[in-house]
């Protein structure tokens, strides 16, 4: 039996005390099981840093309660003081001690005792960064701080760590570099993390399991190939996934969108609130003066192209390696590739072109 490492249970909170209308989380509940890495994913402002926060002891939660290892550590008559909880973090600008070399951050606040001192160093080796022991965080690349930080948050022992953003501030190789080794690197000191970004491919690439925010409230928590196999509803299609996303018509019992009919079993019902959720490469792009939809922004992507086209307010982004390109401001027909899938929500029925 798998055991959780930390549950949070009908969690709320607000920065105004029982103002229940102005919430910044609003009933979460998750649990994070023993090694296990989880995303906590959702666009600047959904609550967040907010939930990290009330992991780490920092705030008091107005309802609903957080249990570490079993035991309550936070509730609404009790918060148990950081120091005490045995979390690690690892905050988005690292919060080294300027004053301090790598070794003296890195043995904060432990003691110093042998296996302390011992595991102190083993992380500094396994993380490649024992050589620059006696650096000063001046001295460092923003790459080597986060490794710093790192260490520093394992060294007390510590099963839990939460990663506020911590890669944000780093350029794209050493960004996929240190982000491909965190797992690993939990795994050789058997600890769990909770890691909050906006970004999702870093959350899909490397968690367990992730948690969709928006607006304080949990929209999808389950593993990488579900969310992207069974996004529960508009929100989670069209920010985790970027789809495209459009309005569904009846006419004649049939099935329409923008760019063709749908196929659907006739015996499917569905409301006129129902949106057709289909990938850019589901579609083709052609250039005809008699199309209804115009090209409005076109960006490089190496091998192809993506645009956007728009019709009547509505926008569809397509990728294609089609020559030669089209221009801003060309019209083009938008045709689905026959075969492939699309799905309608909230029905969740799906089909194919």
């Amino acid at each position: 039996m798998v055991n959780s490492e930390l549950e949070i249970q009908n969690l709320s909170h607000s920065f105004e005390p029982r103002q229940s209308n102005n919430l910044v989380l609003n009933d979460i509940n998750l649990s994070i099981e023993e090694g296990e890495l989880v995303g906590l994913l959702g666009p600047s402002g959904c609550g967040k840093t907010t939930l990290l926060r009330l992991i780490a002891g920092f705030e008091k939660p107005i309802q609903g309660l957080i249990k570490k290892n079993g035991q309550i550590i936070s509730d609404i008559n009790f918060l148990l003081p950081p120091e005490r909880r045995h979390i690690g973090m690892v905050f988005q600008d690292y919060a080294l001690f300027p004053h301090l070399n790598v070794w003296d951050n890195v043995c904060f606040g432990i003691t110093k005792i042998k296996t302390s001192i011992e595991r102190a160093e083993w992380l500094l080796s396994l993380l490649g960064i024992y050589e620059l022991k006696g650096r000063y965080p001046h001295e460092l690349s923003g790459g080597q701080s986060q490794r710093v930080a790192l260490a520093r948050a394992l060294a007390p022992g510590t099963s839990l760590v939460l990663l506020d953003e911590p890669f944000c501030s780093l350029d794209v190789e050493v960004r996929s570099r240190l982000r491909s080794e965190l797992s690993s690197v939990l795994k050789s000191c058997s600890a769990s993390a909770i890691l909050v970004t906006h970004d999702p491919h870093e959350a899909l690439a490397i968690c367990d399991r992730v948690a969709v925010m928006k607006g304080g409230d949990i929209q999808q928590y389950s593993n990488p190939s579900d969310i992207v196999s069974n996004p529960t509803n508009v929100f989670v299609g069209k920010f985790v996934l970027q789809k495209n996303i459009l309005p569904i018509q009846s006419i004649n019992h049939t099935y329409y969108i923008s760019i063709g009919e749908l196929n659907l079993p006739e015996f499917k019902l569905i409301s006129n609130k129902s949106v057709c959720m289909f990938d850019k490469d589901s579609i083709l792009i052609e250039p005809s003066q008699n199309g209804y939809y115009q090209v409005i922004a076109r960006e490089y992507r190496i091998n192809y192209y993506t645009y956007t086209v728009s019709f009547r307010g509505l926008k569809v982004r397509v990728d294609s390696n089609f020559h030669p390109t089209l221009d801003i401001g060309d019209k083009c027909l938008i045709k689905p590739i026959p075969g492939r899938e699309f799905l309608v929500l909230p029905e969740k029925i799906k089909s194919f072109f």
